[in-house]
């Protein structure tokens, strides 16, 4: 007998598009290779203008939303997987053109799985996410570049109360690296301080625009919010230093010159999690098994039912999530 479960599906609706809850059945899936049973998925702020309809995430409806999943293989047509596998899965477009993890159970294509990490269990595996996956690529991207050193002077987080600058903060300070964090709500400076942050600086300072070629203050920078917070970080940021961008939280804009570029060889660093190569995933996965200490990462989360998921999708897109938010969708 097949059994029915309850999905969060991006559909349309009165011209709109935006989240809504219904019942399917495993004939509804699509047609890929692997079965998972999902345990959890993530809130990530993608996923907040996918279910608000706030953006335009999703590129084909009907689609089941949830960029993320952790689970275990209960069917498998592919000789890489097995029934009883542990797996995680990151991007790869779910929820834009591929069915996502707000459901009970997700088919899959076998090269988007990896294999849970020894050192996770699934619900730190979704602690850790998109955004947590995220912001490992980009202090690797910063570590690969060469130019930030744990002498080399402060490392800016900007959002540093989120998913990824949660994370961001946690990885750099644990990597000995003195981090500053951005955010704008002095309420969570204790936090970001537990985290390992140095010091705190208001958003606002960042939002302002500035000039084309401000003091130098940053050895490096992981910029998750874009527009004119990203130009500033960028003239501030010192000779032959970088910033890793992979946020749009402020706008997708960069109101910016090519003076930090040609002046001061500042480096720009793309940071893209949809459809990273494989090889790059099993690193960054490795990165945080080795780097992400676990107290840090209890203290981050939130475990919530898939039931809240309207109203947790309108709170991270207002500014009112701290860290990473599991989601539960058995709830």
């Amino acid at each position: 007998m097949t059994p029915s479960f309850t999905a969060m599906v991006i559909d349309q609706a009165d011209g709109k598009t935006r989240g809504g809850f219904r019942s399917l059945g495993l004939d509804d899936l699509p047609a890929h290779d692997v079965l998972v049973e999902v345990a959890y998925s993530t809130l990530n702020y993608k996923d907040g203008l996918a279910v608000t309809g706030k953006g335009r995430i999703a590129r084909r409806t009907p689609v089941i939303g949830g960029a993320d999943l952790a689970g275990t293989v209960v069917e498998s047509r592919s000789g890489d997987w097995k029934p009883g596998d542990k797996v995680v899965v990151n991007g790869f477009g779910m929820t834009e053109t591929e069915d996502g993890g707000y459901t009970r159970y997700q088919r899959v294509k076998p090269e988007w799985l990896l294999r849970l990490p020894e050192g996770f269990d699934l619900q730190q595996a979704m602690a850790i996410g998109t955004a947590g996956y995220t912001a490992a690529l980009a202090v690797l991207a910063l570590e690969d570049w060469g130019i930030i050193t744990p002498d080399a002077g402060d490392v800016l987080v900007t959002g540093a109360a989120g998913g990824v600058g949660s994370v961001a903060v946690s990885l750099l300070a644990t990597r000995g690296y003195r981090v500053t964090a951005s955010t704008g709500r002095t309420e969570t400076h204790d936090y970001l301080k537990g985290l390992g942050a140095r010091d705190c600086v208001s958003r606002d300072v960042l939002a302002e625009k500035g000039g084309l070629l401000q003091k130098e203050r940053w050895s490096g920078a992981i910029d998750t919010v874009g527009s004119t917070t990203l130009a500033n970080v960028l003239t501030q940021t010192v000779y032959n230093g970088a910033v890793a961008a992979c946020g749009l939280a402020g706008g997708a804009d960069l109101p910016a010159s090519v003076m930090p570029f040609i002046l001061r060889g500042v480096a720009l660093l793309g940071i893209d999690s949809v459809m990273t190569p494989m090889h790059k995933r099993i690193r960054a996965w490795d990165f945080l098994d080795r780097h992400l200490n676990r107290d840090h990462l209890a203290t981050m989360t939130t475990v919530e039912p898939m039931s809240r998921l309207p109203e947790l999708a309108e709170a991270i897109l207002a500014g009112q999530t701290r860290g990473r938010v599991v989601i539960d969708v058995t709830r």
